[in-house]
């Protein structure tokens, strides 16, 4: 659950559904790029890729994060899970605090965090086997080797919808659902409790997509695992997820559970990401919502309301004050002075 940075986050927890603690936590979570220029490369900016964002996700739920291209999304992902370091902010991961670990320190909790890429074939390396992809987490961890790896590759073939036989083949001997599920297998290979998503199933077809997403939705509720799940799509997003936060110029705008997000969107950009889903119905016309002018530079953000350059609805009050994300009713909270003031 997405949650604004100055709630009560002692009151978030107590209310019904929320009294297990989260298995993940980010709190004021700050991501800036500098900029350099000249010869003697000195900073003259920020990209404020990640800019002020708070969530947390709960054992065995999906947060779905939706936004345009360029939001922010993916390195989101990359400092949840300290791939990259971030500029400010703290990171929880089952209560404890990983966000200034050493590398030796992090190495135990990162066999809770695993990460799927968004392209299976340049996420796995080619001149290893699919056994050895998968196994080598296990390795690494001094967790097993020898035959007791190989029994257990065996068994996460198994339960990825793989053939044993396949485990000495190499990545480009596979279709790209296939290598997906090397990469899911890879994932699982250490347990985790957390498996951050980054737009797994872009890259395929729409068959596959759905054979994927439902062994993802299969494997979480046989281990109750929690995804962070990442993508533009938003029907694949409002199948798989319990909550959605939507993102936009690094900041998150909304959030809900997935129900209340599509029926009853509040923030102007949620509306109009909704509005170009496509309906499959061909007698059922839905009005659109078109967007004017393009997404703002996150080096340069325009003040106030980073939305108000293409919101339809925006004051002269948008482009000078900054909302906050206020929760305007349980689990639904929104970050927009037409809403919230």
């Amino acid at each position: 659950m997405v949650e604004a940075a100055t709630m009560d986050r002692a009151a978030v927890t107590a209310r019904p559904g929320h009294n297990r603690p989260p298995v993940i936590e980010a709190i004021n979570l700050k991501k800036h790029f500098p900029v350099k220029k000249g010869i003697l490369r000195r900073t003259v900016g920020q990209v404020y890729a990640v800019d002020d964002i708070t969530f947390s996700v709960g054992e065995g739920e999906t947060l779905g994060l939706v936004g345009e291209s360029g939001c922010g999304k993916s390195t989101v992902a990359r400092t949840v899970l300290r791939l990259i370091e971030p500029t400010a902010g703290t990171i929880r991961l089952d209560g404890h605090d990983v966000t200034r670990l050493g590398k030796a320190e992090l190495r135990p909790y990162r066999r809770q965090m695993q990460m799927i890429f968004q392209d299976p074939f340049s996420s796995l390396n080619p001149r290893m086997s699919a056994g050895d992809i998968v196994g080598e987490p296990l390795q690494v961890h001094g967790l097993a080797s020898g035959k007791e790896k190989h029994e257990q590759v065996c068994e996460i073939f198994d339960q990825v919808g793989l053939r044993r036989s396949q485990m000495n083949a190499f990545p480009h001997e596979f279709s790209g659902g296939q290598r997906q599920r090397i990469s899911i297998a890879r994932a699982l290979a250490l347990n985790p409790k957390l498996i951050v998503a980054d737009e797994p199933v872009s890259a395929l077809d729409v068959s596959i997509q759905a054979q994927v997403i439902n062994l993802m939705m299969d494997l979480q509720r046989e281990k109750g695992l929690s995804y962070l799940f990442i993508a533009h799509d938003l029907a694949v997003v409002e199948h798989i997820s319990h909550r959605i936060a939507v993102m936009y110029l690094g900041k998150i705008v909304e959030y809900a559970d997935k129900r209340t997000l599509f029926t009853n969107p509040q923030h102007p950009y949620t509306e109009a990401l909704l509005s170009a889903v496509p309906v499959p119905n061909p007698k059922l016309k839905r009005a659109k919502r078109l967007l004017q002018g393009d997404v703002p530079s996150p080096i340069n953000p325009p003040s106030g309301c980073a939305f108000h350059t293409r919101c339809p609805y925006a004051e002269a009050r948008c482009k000078v004050d900054t909302p906050k994300l206020v929760e305007i009713s349980p689990g639904h909270g929104v970050s927009c002075l037409l809403r919230t003031n």
